[in-house]
């Protein structure tokens, strides 16, 4: 398995920070692969010494089990263990641990000295467990590396990161994901429902707003209705997932959705483990459109085809509000839901976050927390709403602002960081071939598997197949995304030795044997080099199957 370019830059700028500091954050969100990026460091470390031993924390049974899956995944040569409530092992060179279970004192007695620990979702990590695995890891071990990756290192409790991390390695931004075709962009519309001066109004209590204030001001049935009508307007085909600010308020939400012939479901932390089990298997797998939550989905659920959140609720901090956005944000495998197409999330804000925040990006600061500086606004001259300066198109009426020649030539400047679609071509292990020099097909390839891209009625479609591989539909929709999907297939298939991206005989005239198989207008093609024409064979030899999977994917959608 291959990282992402991207990736491969965030894993040695925290490999290097390691060696130098002894410890180092990295912050990367939703859809970068943590999990990916924070094995192979693991395995960077432990691979130096033959006697090193690492641990990897998690604070979910269900994290420590995909994260060892996922590590074996990109290092199958290097032995595992777990140590949860079920399996208390440290017999692998890199064991997989539960904070709770580990941070037990008839346990964390058991741990052995470590060269390394690492803290996944590191923003938990000055929590009570946390902090008593780390200074036990330390007084083992006064030399143990201590890294943490979090998606959000902006705390609600506002508590820093500083007692345990003295620097950050690396930050994978959303807009470099977006731009890179690893999550689709958010369209933010915010509505005022005639509460918005209330809102502003609302107090702060120790984690955020007051709920049991906004419930009063939002959890009318006028401004419910109203909500709905919105959302029938902007999305009403999407999968949804709605936040409230109580449950008296999500369930009033969720009737209001039913009573409208909108199946919906509701979620609270006062059900059972099985019915909330079953609430989401309705909206997943039955015919149920939206589920409403206060916060139980705000981290950690990923269901690819919700492509509309809605803010019932006002949000003090930004990591917050990014965390709820986000459930909204990855793109769809074909594969897995067949039929689907997403190419935007919608984003109905009838809070006051989008507002209050601005931008998803967060700056990262390991001392201070998260100010209560609002961002700088602008007034719409069509509507006079007052939005985020950074803002391009008016969200209540849709005017947009034409750039400044200034902000065309800096904003178009590509940086070495951001991914847009020239770039990732550029940074891809392989070498992408334009099969007919229309810009409409491309395939790469290496020696295991191969991948494309096909442009169709308005449309690109994402194909992968290969040696012992189906040939599948990777992914439908902006050019960007489905040219990520392919990599991707090509990363998840290919090794190191088979991206050969940059070799001679690449360059070499094509062979008699290839000749033979192209079409005749090919044949006396000079200039054909043989990478191209193993590109035009993939393509002749996969065709028929191209087409059913492309052609068919377009008649279920």
């Amino acid at each position: 398995m291959l990282l992402r370019p991207r990736q491969k830059i965030f894993v040695e700028k925290s490999v290097a920070a390691l060696k130098e500091y002894g410890n180092t954050l990295g912050v990367a969100p939703t859809g970068s692969g943590k999990t990916i990026m924070l094995s192979a460091v693991t395995a960077k470390i432990v691979k130096n010494v033959d006697t090193s031993k690492a641990c990897i924390l998690a604070h979910r049974d269900e994290l420590t089990s995909q994260n060892c899956q996922k590590f074996s995944k990109v290092n199958p040569k290097i032995s595992t263990s777990v140590f949860d409530a079920t399996n208390k092992s440290w017999d692998g060179d890199v064991t997989f641990a539960m904070v709770q279970t580990l941070s037990r004192d008839n346990n964390i007695s058991l741990m052995p000295q470590l060269d390394l620990l690492v803290i996944d979702e590191a923003h938990h990590a000055v929590a009570n467990g946390y902090m008593r695995i780390i200074h036990k890891a330390k007084e083992l071990n006064p030399h143990c590396m201590i890294y943490g990756v979090t998606a959000t290192p902006m705390r609600g409790d506002r508590k820093g990161l500083r007692p345990i991390f003295s620097n950050v390695a690396d930050q994978i931004t959303l807009e470099e994901l977006i731009a890179s075709g690893h999550l689709v962009p958010p369209r933010t519309f915010v509505i005022d429902v005639g509460v918005r001066e209330e809102l502003t109004n609302v107090k702060k209590v120790a984690a955020d707003f007051d709920m049991g204030e906004v419930d009063k001001i939002m959890n009318k049935r006028p401004i419910t209705n109203a909500v709905v009508k919105h959302w029938k307007e902007k999305a009403g085909d999407r999968k949804t997932i709605v936040f409230c600010s109580t449950v008296d308020h999500a369930r009033n939400v969720c009737r209001a959705f039913n009573d409208e012939g909108v199946k919906a479901v509701l979620i609270h932390g006062e059900l059972s483990k099985s019915e909330r089990a079953d609430a989401l298997k309705s909206y997943e797998e039955g015919d149920t459109q939206v589920v409403v939550n206060i916060a139980v989905l705000t981290e950690g659920y990923d269901y690819t085809p919700t492509s509309c959140v809605v803010l019932l609720r006002p949000s003090s901090y930004r990591s917050t509000m990014i965390q709820m956005v986000g459930r909204g944000l990855r793109t769809i495998d074909p594969a897995e839901h067949p039929g689907i197409v997403k190419t935007d999330c919608i984003v109905l804000d009838f809070g006051t976050s989008s507002l209050m925040h601005g931008s998803l990006e967060q700056s990262v600061t390991l001392d201070v927390k998260e100010t209560d500086r609002e961002s700088p606004k602008k007034k719409c001259p069509e509507c006079s709403a007052i939005v985020p300066t950074s803002a391009r198109e008016c969200s209540l009426c849709g005017y947009v602002w034409e750039r400044k020649e200034s902000e065309e030539s800096d904003s178009d400047q590509l940086s070495d960081f951001l991914m847009s679609e020239i770039d990732l071509l550029a940074r891809s292990s392989f070498r992408w071939c334009d099969i007919f020099s229309d810009d409409a097909a491309l395939i790469a390839q290496g020696f295991n598997a191969w991948a494309g891209i096909f442009f169709l009625e308005g449309r690109w479609f994402s194909v992968g197949g290969g040696k012992n591989l189906a040939t599948s539909l990777l992914s439908i929709g902006e050019r960007t995304v489905c040219l990520a999907a392919a990599d991707d297939w090509l990363n998840d298939n290919e090794t190191s030795d088979s991206a050969h991206k940059t070799n001679q005989w690449l360059n070499q005239p094509a062979t008699y044997k290839q000749l033979r198989y192209l079409p005749a207008h090919l044949k006396n093609d000079h200039g054909l080099t043989r990478y191209q024409a193993s590109a035009l064979l993939t393509f002749q030899f996969n065709k028929k199957k191209i087409r059913e999977l492309v052609w068919g994917s377009r008649e279920a959608a």
